[in-house]
């Protein structure tokens, strides 16, 4: 039946895969022989570990896989676990790791897998020897999950947050650059106004001086030539008082 097992291997003990469903006519003659079979008294050893059994299958689920049209099952092996197998189990926890090439450190979704199936494999060797420490370690497994998940929400959560941030910050970058390009540019033409005032400020005071130098020299020419015309005219009313006295 070695041909019939699962693809995908696992660390976890399962027992050789057993029939469950056939077609439907042998079905109903499985049904039928359940129905006319009379069953034995049930032995206290057989019944226990029937109940060993079914507290594996609820602590780890049993496998199921179709070939040639059948259904077949895979369930946790119940058989007690020697030293050696705990010495193998850990050997190839490592070779495992070291096969599909598991980060030592961080996050890393195959060791966390490995792992698992390694812890898996413990609680299933310990729930044979004792059913209430596997019961125990299964609260332990479960809780550990819980938080395992919990942290996976909450670091996915604070990477969409990041990435939000990020995005949010690349917005605000692109419109400050936009902001402080369209500064800059209001800036160099302010610049350029001011220089243009400056330079039309320096033309007007260079011609209000030369204006003011011509008014000047026009007021100056204007002076003495009323000066000089009033000398004249002092001269003459001189003169012409002088001659009526003689």
């Amino acid at each position: 039946m070695s041909n019939l097992l699962p693809t995908t291997s696992s660390l976890v003990k399962y027992s050789s895969p057993k029939l469950v469903s056939t077609s439907t006519k042998q079905k109903e003659k499985d049904k039928k022989k359940k129905e006319s079979k009379v069953l034995p008294p049930i032995d206290k050893d057989i019944k226990d570990l029937q109940r060993t059994q079914d507290i594996l299958n609820s602590i780890i689920p049993p496998k199921e896989f179709h070939y040639n049209g059948q259904l077949w099952i895979q369930t946790a092996l119940s058989t007690p676990a020697t030293k050696t197998e705990v010495i193998t189990l850990e050997q190839e926890l490592k070779s495992r790791l070291d096969q599909k090439q598991a980060r030592e450190y961080g996050i890393c979704p195959i060791r966390e897998e490995l792992f698992q199936q390694c812890f898996d494999e413990l609680i299933r060797q310990i729930t044979i020897d004792c059913k209430d420490r596997g019961l125990l370690l299964v609260k332990v497994r479960d809780e550990m999950k819980t938080q395992i998940e919990a942290y996976r929400r909450l670091y996915e959560s604070s990477i969409a947050f990041g990435m939000r941030k990020m995005l949010n910050s690349e917005n605000e970058k692109a419109l400050m650059t936009k902001k402080i390009f369209e500064l800059e540019k209001e800036t160099n033409d302010l610049q350029k106004s001011v220089e243009e005032l400056e330079k039309k400020i320096d033309e007007t005071k260079k011609v209000e001086t030369e204006k003011m130098k011509k008014d000047k020299t026009e007021h100056e020419t204007f002076v003495n030539n009323i000066k000089e015309y009033l000398s004249k005219g002092r001269d003459q009313l001189e003169k012409l008082l002088c001659g009526t006295k003689d």
